[in-house]
């Protein structure tokens, strides 16, 4: 099997690019929401 050409340049984002950094979003909005909570308990990260 030849290898890929680049004759047509760097490939178009599509659909599911988008969705990967929908997928970031809410893992990073996740985790600020749960060190909010935590810190309601007096949760610490330690030193």
């Amino acid at each position: 099997m030849p290898p890929r050409s680049s004759e047509s340049g760097n490939p178009t984002p599509d659909a599911y690019v988008g969705l990967l950094f929908v997928s970031l979003a809410a893992l990073l909005t996740g985790i600020i929401f749960l060190f909010l909570e935590l810190s309601d308990y007096g949760f610490k990260i330690a030193p």
